[in-house]
This record gives C-alpha cells, sequence and structure tokens, in this order.
C-alpha cells in the first residue's frame, strides 16, 4: 500500500512500519518455548500501537483521545520491554536489529508524552 513512503512525521505510517518490521523481525528469531510466548506479546504490543493511534485519531471526545494515546503509550513501553527481553535472552545475531526497533518503541513512547502534555 504505502510501502515506499515511510515518512518519520507520518505517525500513522511509522507506527505501521514499527508493526510490520516487528513482525518481520520475530519471524528470524528460533522458536523455543520462551520465545513464542515473548514473540506472541510483542506482536501484540507492537501492533496495538498503531492500532490505537487510528482511533485516536477518532475519537470522540478530548477524554477519549487521551485514553488512546495512553494506551499506545502504555503499548509502546510494553513493546520495548519485550523486544530487550528477546534481544537480552537470545544469540548476538538478533542484536543489532533487536536495538533499532527497542530505540524505536522509546521515540514512539516519547511521541505519545509529548502528545499526552500538549492535549
Amino acid at each position: 500500500m504505502n510501502e515506499g513512503q515511510n515518512n518519520k512525521y507520518d505517525l500513522e505510517e511509522r507506527t505501521y512500519q514499527f508493526a510490520k518490521k516487528t513482525c518481520d523481525f520475530v519471524r528470524t528469531i528460533k522458536k523455543s518455548l520462551s520465545n513464542m510466548e515473548y514473540i506472541k506479546q510483542l506482536l501484540d504490543a507492537s501492533s496495538s500501537v498503531g492500532a490505537n493511534y487510528i482511533e485516536a485519531n477518532e475519537a470522540l471526545s478530548k477524554k477519549d483521545f487521551n485514553m488512546r494515546i495512553k494506551i499506545c503509550r502504555k503499548e509502546a513501553k510494553e513493546s520495548a520491554y519485550w523486544l530487550r527481553l528477546i534481544v537480552d535472552t537470545n544469540d548476538k545475531e538478533y542484536e543489532t536489529e533487536g536495538k533499532k526497533l527497542y530505540q524505536e518503541a522509546i521515540e514512539l513512547k516519547k511521541i505519545f508524552s509529548a502528545i499526552l502534555l500538549k492535549s
């Protein structure tokens, strides 16, 4: 769809790319018992960031908007947690991409925090 566009300032696209890149990343991870649980949790959290942001943009009230943005921030923080756990409990081959995604999750959390402060 918008695969060619990766505008860092389009937050809907940015959260979509975060979820997509996370999905691509977890496909490469060995499927151990612990990794399967971490992967499931990470996929849920990372895809929820963008889905809730889309819902925030369609909010019926300021209160609804703020609640959705808080959920976005929470899911970004949770994504960072699962990424850190995957990187720290697996072989070094996952470190580079895992740390990039971790950094993106932290940046998204900061963006949603800033939106809440300004809202």
